[in-house]
């Protein structure tokens, strides 16, 4: 009979950290054995047939480095599974932060009316929506993305809180509306570096990866550009930020209107966060 500790070895043995091989090992028991925590605890044995299935899935891993994620449909953020696939971009742990200080700012200031840009799998959109008293409003240009950010907020109860609709970035923002909060994770990997990134990345969709120019800053320019029409008086713009980003979105910031411009760094030690207001 299979043994986990073989399971183990087939993702450690392509290359896969051993923690996080076991890591993914204990998510691929628990969605495909629907073997819990508790179960262990209580010493329930794993059915040996659904073993053999959790090890297919690892061999399907190990072979193709598709994300454990995509296998399993579900990605943890915050505390929820969010229904992830090829269509969106898997939630990591630095976005976490940027919700963080999102909701912050939405109930420091008891602002209203946020817009989260490129919303992707809706993740960001439904954790301010769940964290605050604020409505959001999730962007983005795909139809499919889309489909799955509904999904989400639909299993986490946040209707009329958590609002999705089709828009290359402002294109569908009526001209009447105005946004307290301006909330975005935007492609900012420049397309030069799409050749040296870990096989697991290129599942993630391209357009929300790469942006086309040099430093990977195009899209923090469109969206700062237009942001001072579509935000409120004294509004917020946060970003999710690349590697060495943080000079040259933090200029972008200025030159259109943007003051108090704060920049948060990540636990290792990366500025990875960046927010700031308009003048008044």
């Amino acid at each position: 009979m299979t043994t986990i500790t073989e399971i183990v070895k087939i993702l450690t043995d392509a290359g896969i950290e051993e923690n996080e091989a076991n890591i993914e090992v204990k998510l691929l028991i628990e969605h495909f054995c629907n073997y819990s925590a508790k179960d262990l605890i209580l010493g329930k044995k794993l059915d040996s047939e659904k073993l053999e299935i959790v090890k297919e899935k690892a061999l399907e891993r190990a072979s193709t480095r598709k994300p454990i994620q995509h296998i399993i449909g579900f990605a943890d953020s915050m505390g929820e599974k969010f229904i992830v696939n090829p269509s969106v971009l898997i939630p990591r742990d630095e976005t976490e932060l940027l919700v963080r200080k999102s909701v912050e700012i939405i109930n420091k200031n008891n602002l209203k009316l946020a817009l989260d840009v490129g919303t992707g799998s809706g993740c960001i959109a439904c954790m301010v929506a769940k964290y605050s008293d604020c409505q959001i409003i999730g962007l983005d240009i795909s139809n499919d993305a889309l489909q799955i950010a509904l999904d989400n907020a639909s299993r986490l109860n946040l209707y009329n809180k958590a609002i999705f609709r089709k828009s290359d970035i402002f294109s569908n923002v009526k001209p009447s509306e105005k946004f307290d909060i301006i909330i975005s994770n935007p492609p900012y990997i420049p397309i030069s570096e799409k050749d040296n990134l870990q096989a697991e990345v290129q599942y993630d969709p391209a357009e929300a990866l790469f942006a086309e120019d040099k430093y990977g800053v195009n899209f923090y320019l469109r969206i700062t550009s237009e942001a001072p029409r579509i935000l409120n008086s004294c509004g917020y713009l946060i970003f999710e930020l690349g590697i060495n980003q943080a000079e040259k979105v933090s200029e972008i910031m200025k030159q259109f209107g943007f003051t108090d411009i704060e920049v948060i760094k990540d636990l290792a030690g990366i500025d990875r966060v960046i927010y700031g207001h308009l003048s008044a």
